[in-house]
């Protein structure tokens, strides 16, 4: 790698990290580096999955106070969030190289829409808990597992799909409910990441410079957030998005 490329790759995961502990939407700005840096589309996925993952871990560990007792449905979702990663990160590795690449601009374009929409959805749902307590969709299920079979395939988004799946699944508050997201987050991370590691489809330079600037960024994240709106660093993470989509859309579908 030359001295350009381990610039980019730590750069952006340093912002990934910043934008993790503060407003979420990592991938949006990670992944596009892995494809910048030269990796093949379904590399750079893999790799940017495990470069990610530890924000997931750290998230669910942050909050573990708040998780409802473990009872037979949340060892149910658990299993679907593991099975669903697997399945997902399975397809992912059976889909062509080009065939990903005209996805990818959908792929960021979707993740972006849903990132800049999950402050309403999210406060949409807690105003609704009241009316919703006790019910439970009959498609419920099975949007949990697209969800965790999306969140192995690509995977930015996920924490917004599962808050509002959860959220009509489930009669916790909203905290209890996140936490939950957050631990069943990592479950489908964790499945995903050990199909790629074991298909070799990970590039481990590329993931460890990434990986090193995610943790400064983290921690980084962690002091600034108490300084710096979460409101600014949102508008950034969707700015790029909103970028990135449209260049990905000219050059790969124009």
């Amino acid at each position: 790698m030359s001295v350009a490329i381990v610039a980019l790759l730590f750069g952006a995961g340093v912002l990934g990290g910043i934008a993790n502990a503060i407003a979420g939407g990592a991938t949006l700005i990670t992944f596009p580096a892995m494809l910048a840096a030269g990796l093949p589309p379904i590399t750079a996925n893999a790799s940017n999955a495990v470069a990610v993952t530890p924000g997931h871990l750290l998230a669910a560990i942050a909050d573990w106070r708040k998780l409802p007792p473990i009872g037979p449905q949340f060892v149910a979702l658990a299993v679907v969030a593991i099975g669903g990663g697997a399945i997902g990160a399975v397809l992912l590795l059976l889909t062509p190289g080009q065939v990903f690449l005209v996805l990818v601009p959908a792929l960021i374009g979707a993740a972006t829409l849903l990132f800049a929409f999950a402050p309403l959805i999210q406060a949409r749902l807690a105003a609704g808990r009241e009316a919703r307590a006790g019910s439970t969709h009959p498609l419920a299920s099975g949007a949990f597992a697209l969800a965790s079979i999306y969140g192995g395939y690509f995977g930015a988004g996920l924490g917004v799909m599962m808050l509002a799946i959860l959220s009509i699944t489930t009669r916790h508050e909203l905290r209890s409910v996140n936490a939950m997201k957050n631990l069943l987050s990592t479950g489908v991370a964790a499945a995903t990441v050990a199909i790629f590691i074991g298909s070799g489809a990970v590039s481990w330079p590329e993931t460890g410079v990434m990986l090193a600037g995610a943790v400064v960024g983290g921690f980084a994240g962690g002091r600034l957030v108490q300084v710096l709106p979460a409101a600014w660093v949102r508008a950034g993470v969707i700015a790029i998005g909103a970028v990135i989509t449209v260049v990905y859309a000219v050059r790969y579908w124009l």
